[in-house]
């Protein structure tokens, strides 16, 4: 298996085409696409026509794809290889990596784990250090508050609310989105900080 990047309790690989029946359960539970499209079902065939390649992209910016399969390694409480989910990293331009949007999309089975805050981690440390990353971006519906936490653990803030012009509207939709941010100068000053405060 091409591995992209190992957690403490994860591995992050690029998504195939195999993945598409896993892909179907994840958006077939009303409760992950609450905050999506108000808890539709993704239809099998907009997988596999519209999303699929979007997760097969390579950017050539960032030298690797934008979007990884989530499997949990084996724990007491998940079975190694199970899919959790995805994670986005994906640039915003295609041809740079300085901009790049933080994404999360894990099965309801695996929410209050801990899971998305050390996957997101991992990816940040990973494109701060490794892929030329210079500011990580993430968005979500104002009442999206776990979604929110997330963000704030992994070290974004608050950057705005605005109200975007979506083609439906969704139940917490009048509240608009949020946008969180970290730049590479602040991630590193609080690794810098951190590191001095650690006792020798």
């Amino acid at each position: 298996m091409d591995i992209f990047l190992e957690t403490e309790r994860m591995v992050l690989r690029p998504f195939t085409p195999e993945d598409v029946d896993r892909l179907v359960e994840l958006d077939g539970d009303p409760e992950v696409m609450r905050y999506i499209n108000g808890g539709r079902p993704t239809p099998r065939d907009t997988i596999r026509a519209r999303h699929l390649p979007r997760l097969l992209h390579r950017h050539p910016g960032l030298g690797t794809f934008g979007y990884w399969a989530a499997e949990a390694k084996a724990t007491g409480a998940e079975d190694a290889g199970a899919f959790l989910g995805w994670f986005e990293f994906r640039p915003l331009e295609d041809d740079s990596p300085a901009v790049v949007e933080l994404g999360y999309r894990l099965r309801a089975a695996a929410w209050g784990r801990g899971y998305a805050t050390e996957g997101a981690r991992a990816l940040i440390h990973k494109g701060f250090t490794d892929l030329g990353v210079q500011r990580v971006t993430a968005n979500t519906m104002t009442v999206n508050a776990a979604s929110r936490r997330v963000m704030e653990k992994a070290g974004l803030t608050f950057v705005r609310t605005y109200f975007g012009d979506w083609p439906e509207v969704i139940d917490g939709s009048q509240h608009g989105e949020v946008e969180y941010d970290l730049t590479r100068e602040t991630w590193e000053r609080r690794r810098a900080a951190s590191r001095r405060a650690s006792p020798a």
